[in-house]
């Protein structure tokens, strides 16, 4: 299960942030982009339109963030052209950070776990998304598991879509919001790790500013929301505060619109990769 040889999970994060700039970018090869690509709806485009993604970002950008459900609906050949993408990402240098936003209790969160982040997985990326709505303490297989193999997990917190405020934004048992306690709670996973710890949240780029305290989390903070969901490089600031050397911004449909030439991919991530490097650097 266990690679010694492997750094924790924020370390390599890091690492690969302060190499190729802080951007995620997700391959989700959604029907409406298979179409504007000239693809139909087939595994065999499916493999084209990931395997195009792979050789134009994954040694430009620092995580590539697939969208499991995209290559689950068809069946196992799409479970196939999955593996085969983490494979050949993480060989060029790239992070992947596996969207499958699983939760679950007991042997069977552990199963998720052990089919995610253990080491000899055929599924295995650098670190997945997880849904903390059964209890942050059910998610604690994926969170010891990715720790003992150098990998991370990014944990609901405050989502981008609209229909998550209500839930997320409501009083925890705390007194704070459950966004802040989810928030809390992965701060005290993290308590003095250098530079900073594996388990890390999901906060909108679209969510107002001041709503979660960062402070303490000492972990990563993915934010999607960029392009598309309206959210902008220049807002960042604004909504993350002294937390933002944490933050991994994330766009997905803003950058695979430019496809399908590699060259057109790489020049829409460069052009956010180095709007959020220039934010950083003032």
């Amino acid at each position: 299960m266990t690679d010694p040889l492997r750094a924790g999970f924020g370390q390599r994060l890091a690492e690969s942030v302060r190499a190729r700039g802080a951007l995620c970018v997700g391959i989700d090869p959604h029907p409406s982009l298979l179409h504007a690509w000239d693809l139909d709806e087939t595994p065999r485009s499916l493999e084209r339109f990931a395997m195009t993604a792979v050789e134009a970002l994954a040694g430009e950008v620092a995580v590539l963030k697939p969208q499991s459900a995209f290559f689950e609906v068809y069946g196992s050949a799409g479970i196939a052209v999955l593996e085969k993408t983490i494979r050949e990402a993480r060989q060029a240098g790239a992070l992947v950070l596996l969207d499958i936003k699983r939760g679950d209790i007991g042997s069977t969160m552990a199963a998720y776990a052990m089919a995610y982040l253990d080491e000899h997985a055929p599924l295995a990326a650098d670190a997945i998304t997880v849904s903390p709505y059964l209890g942050y303490g059910s998610l604690a297989p994926a969170i010891g598991i990715a720790e003992q193999t150098g990998r991370g997990v990014f944990v609901l917190a405050r989502t981008s879509n609209p229909e998550g405020a209500g839930l997320q934004r409501s009083i925890h048992g705390s007194g704070d919001s459950v966004a802040q306690y989810i928030v809390d709670s992965a701060a005290e996973t993290n308590a003095d790790a250098e530079p900073m710890g594996h388990v890390g949240v999901v906060a909108g780029a679209t969510i107002g500013a001041d709503e979660l305290d960062f402070s303490r989390l000492n972990g990563p903070i993915l934010a999607p929301g960029l392009g598309a969901q309206g959210a902008t490089v220049q807002s960042l600031r604004a909504l993350f505060g002294a937390a933002l050397p944490n933050v991994l911004p994330a766009t997905a449909r803003d950058v695979l619109r430019h496809g399908p030439t590699v060259d057109g991919l790489r020049a829409a991530a460069h052009k956010v990769r180095d709007e959020v490097s220039a934010l950083l650097r003032d």
